[in-house]
């Protein structure tokens, strides 16, 4: 569908695909489920891509004509949106007591847990103009924890931008040095040249003290440095004054 902001979310199965043609009229329209088939692009789109993901390729998964489809979801983008609302969805709730720090730390690393588990979920929620009833939900939850934890609006208003992706469970790095799958790392920089540099390069080596980089622990390093800063301007500002009648 040209023009659509989904634009490489629907491809069409390509001639010679191993994927057998839907066989048609197996399957009534009136034994489709809309969570069926939101279920089943879901698996898809885990399994191969959002390439993977088209009207015929459902079809064919379901057994059902293709054209049926379209009585559920009415195309790719409300498709894709019920993708979103069902993976996020089902992000588990945390509990609704205890340190709001601890309980904003558990709602990320859900989210994120959630987020690794489908890795199409990121470049879809980019795409999206506003979040999904579910997301809306996860930001409710959010916003509702630093809320009655007493922090005043301006701030959790900074903090929604500051937490920015992490908030479902995923984040954009400005730098990222990991090779390419399969590639071997480049050479380290010179030292002469770059003293610092080939000093770090040297101990995130394998064999160097700091190790490799691991994905998950940066992720939570940078988790707990924002929700640091959030306390420490949170307990310096303190709760809003409450309103007193006259």
């Amino acid at each position: 569908m040209p023009g659509s902001r989904y634009s490489d979310g629907m491809a069409a199965v390509p001639e010679g695909s191993a994927v057998a043609p839907p066989r048609r009229g197996t399957r009534g329209t009136a034994r489709l489920d809309r969570a069926e088939i939101v279920a089943e692009a879901v698996a898809l789109a885990d399994r191969g891509g959002l390439a993977s993901v088209s009207m015929r390729r459902l079809g064919a998964e379901l057994k059902a004509d293709p054209m049926s489809l379209y009585r559920h979801v009415s195309g790719k983008d409300e498709l894709l949106d019920a993708m979103v609302d069902a993976v996020v969805g089902g992000i588990p709730p945390v509990p609704d007591e205890g340190d709001w720090r601890a309980r904003l730390r558990a709602l990320a690393m859900a989210a994120r847990a959630t987020a690794l588990r489908h890795p199409w979920l990121p470049a879809v929620m980019r795409e999206r103009p506003a979040p999904t009833p579910a997301g809306l939900r996860h930001l409710e939850r959010l916003v509702g924890i630093l809320r009655t934890a007493g922090m005043p609006l301006d701030l959790v208003h900074h903090a929604i931008h500051v937490l920015g992706s992490r908030s479902f469970g995923f984040s954009q790095d400005l730098f990222d040095d990991s090779p390419a799958p399969g590639a071997e790392p480049g050479p380290p920089p010179p030292a002469d040249a770059f003293p610092f540099l080939a000093e770090l390069a040297a101990a995130a080596t394998h064999e160097g003290a700091l190790g490799p980089c691991d994905d998950d622990a940066e992720f939570a390093f940078a988790l707990d440095l924002t929700l640091e800063g959030l306390a420490r301007r949170f307990a310096a500002e303190g709760p809003p004054p409450v309103c007193q009648d006259p």
